[in-house]
């Protein structure tokens, strides 16, 4: 049996205002995500990636090694404080792909960089979550699909599942997360 706790990459903006909206809905999602048996994986920087992984270690569940950071650059010391497993990738922007390599991805507003981990995550297979109440392409996103491919023939509602709240959020990745199963054996395998 594998008691393995499952990734969850969120993503989002790298600059928000500290207490703000964005702020608010990662950090409590952070620490809905441990509270739930789930681990954190990010980019590793500011913004949108520090306030998850602040929430992730506000958890009463929280334990040594729950936040993951892919960090873009081989500099380890640029990843946040709250960031305990610090892989520098040294591959900068191209780490987007091994951020949304996780069991599920959730967006949180975000840019250019944000919707380049969409895209990953999309043609990765993975179950991909969105608040739609948080700007930016998070928002765009919710509740479409990112193409007309048919990625899982039992999955009729598949698309990027919108939510307002870390309850939500959880609320699909504990109904869909099994679902989710297809791990990506290259594009030659379609």
């Amino acid at each position: 049996m594998n008691d393995r706790r499952k990734i969850i990459s969120v993503i989002g903006d790298k600059k928000i205002e500290k207490g703000g909206v964005k702020y608010q809905l990662a950090f409590a999602l952070g620490k809905a995500l441990v509270d739930n048996g789930y681990r954190v994986q990010s980019g590793g920087l500011r913004g949108v990636m520090e306030a998850v992984m602040a929430g992730a270690h506000a958890s009463e569940n929280y334990r040594e090694g729950d936040t993951i950071a892919l960090v873009p650059s081989f500099d380890t010391e640029t990843a946040n404080e709250y960031a305990d497993i610090v892989i520098p990738t040294g591959l900068d922007m191209m780490r987007n792909a091994m951020v949304a390599n996780a069991y599920a991805v959730v967006g949180v507003g975000g840019g250019a960089g944000t919707l380049s981990e969409y895209a990953f995550a999309w043609s990765l297979n993975r179950l991909v979550i969105a608040f739609k109440n948080s700007g930016g392409w998070s928002e765009k996103l919710a509740d479409t699909r990112l193409s007309d491919d048919v990625r899982y023939e039992g999955i009729e509602d598949d698309r990027v599942y919108g939510v307002e709240s870390a309850e939500e959020a959880i609320k699909i990745l504990n109904e869909k997360i099994d679902l989710y199963d297809d791990r990506h054996g290259g594009i030659g395998k379609y």
